[in-house]
């Protein structure tokens, strides 16, 4: 069989103006798996409540880092998708699991070229049931009722990977040499810690004590805390970090529940108070830079950060479009394309 591959990303509103934004925020928290409530109390949250004000807070912010060519994160992925595309043999699309491009489209684009055979590219580092989960879901649901004869292989999250460990140690390496800062602090995305407990394999091993991430488990292969937790733990011990000068926080909490902790914000405005004067930060989180690195990170996280004492700020760039890291990932669908291997449907 012909084979092809999709990229997928989160996704972003096809325009910073409040209409635009709340028809990508309807899709994005109507989804059961970013609000895992009943279906009647979600669209009494998003409809009733979350989008009559949200989205005109989310378009300021949406256009702060709005690009010429339009959203930075589709505009990145774009650019990553045309680079790997230039390195491999096989058709390799994107698409984006809320907005555009579709999923949808970008299966339709591969079966139209004669691909029954994808694989598909969750550009996520870390499992969370709000970010691959979901993408894999709504694709399978695509597939079975449209394109019934293709079948899917899918990356798994490879948080772990040492080639993509490498490339964003060498990406931290090289913002670093230049701005040397006095603390590195990790900044994953949040997520309800409840999302941890429902995506735990064996029911009884994540119980977000302080030891369940450092204790083996089957349950590690789905737990998004473990897996950020690891990917600080295997670039610290690639850059040789120094203890006490980095840590893990998960930052855009959303709503009251209990949400991963130490919350990004308040670590940041601490390290402020405690005398921390230069702060870089990186978001492993992404691939991408996106709203959630360029603003809440690179602007509103920046101005706390001074607002409380310190004195220089460096958002570390995401991997994007590097190099080395459009080199991993067309190695990766290379072995893929050129190997004789079992699909599943």
């Amino acid at each position: 069989m012909k084979k092809g591959v999709l990229l997928i990303n989160l996704g972003s509103p096809d325009s910073p103006e409040p209409k635009d934004v709340r028809r990508y925020l309807d899709e994005f928290l109507m989804d059961e798996r970013v609000i895992d409530v009943p279906y009647l109390l979600r669209v009494l949250l998003v409809r009733g409540i979350i989008l009559n004000t949200r989205p005109k807070k989310s378009a300021k912010a949406y256009k702060k880092i709005w690009w010429e060519e339009g959203s930075p994160l589709i505009v990145l992925s774009k650019r990553l998708q045309e680079k790997i595309q230039k390195q491999v043999s096989v058709p390799v699309e994107l698409a984006m699991r809320y907005g555009n491009p579709s999923i949808e489209s970008g299966l339709k684009n591969l079966y139209n070229q004669g691909i029954k055979e994808v694989l598909l590219v969750p550009l996520y580092p870390q499992f969370a049931m709000a970010t691959t989960e979901t993408i894999l879901v709504l694709a399978e649901k695509i597939r079975k009722e449209q394109f019934p004869d293709m079948a899917f292989t899918i990356v798994p999250s490879f948080y772990n990977q040492p080639d993509y460990i490498r490339d964003l140690s060498i990406s931290i390496q090289e913002s670093l040499t230049v701005f040397q800062p006095d603390y590195l602090l990790f900044s994953y995305h949040g997520v309800p810690e409840r999302h941890i407990k429902k995506s735990d394999i064996t029911k009884n091993h994540c119980k977000i004590d302080g030891s369940c991430c450092q204790t083996a488990s089957d349950a590690h292969a789905f737990c998004y805390r473990h897996q950020c937790y690891e990917t600080t733990r295997q670039v610290a011990a690639f850059l040789n970090l120094e203890e006490g000068r980095y840590s893990t926080s998960f930052q855009s909490r959303l709503g009251r529940d209990p949400w991963l902790q130490p919350y990004t914000d308040a670590t940041i405005d601490g390290l402020a108070q405690k005398g921390i004067k230069k702060l870089a930060v990186v978001t492993p989180a992404f691939v991408s830079d996106c709203l959630e690195t360029l603003e809440e990170i690179g602007m509103e996280a920046a101005h706390s950060f001074k607002e409380n004492g310190g004195e220089e700020f460096l958002s570390i760039p995401c991997l994007n479009d590097r190099e080395d890291w459009v080199k991993t990932m067309s190695r990766w669908i290379d072995q893929w394309a050129f190997a004789e291997i079992k699909t599943s449907k």
